[in-house]
């Protein structure tokens, strides 16, 4: 029988944890953002983006820019997080050969 103790597991595990996680956070922003903008989300007081949002749709014909710039940054946070889960999938795999993915 082999004797696997955690610390022979975790060096192996650790990086696809790691990007794992870095890769959820982005999908748990946008989870929280729709449920908020529903209604379902954070008591009023807290401040969210989905509230914001859905808080913006009542200036949207004389304020625009509200709600624009809201997204605008739910995107790029998004996008940022994504980019950097990608970076470091990356780094912890060097010897992968994806130019195109």
């Amino acid at each position: 029988m082999v004797d696997r103790r955690p610390v022979d597991i975790m060096p192996n595990i650790l990086a696809p944890v790691i990007v794992y996680a870095s890769l959820l956070i982005p999908v748990v922003i946008v989870v929280v953002a729709t449920l908020s903008y529903l209604g379902l989300g954070l008591a009023p007081p807290t401040a969210d983006w989905g509230g914001m949002i859905s808080d913006a749709q009542n200036y949207y014909t004389t304020a625009w820019w509200f709600m624009f710039f809201l997204g605008v940054a739910l995107l790029l946070t998004t996008l940022a997080f994504n980019l950097f889960g990608d970076g470091v999938r990356d780094a912890f795999d060097p010897r992968s050969d994806r130019l195109f993915e």
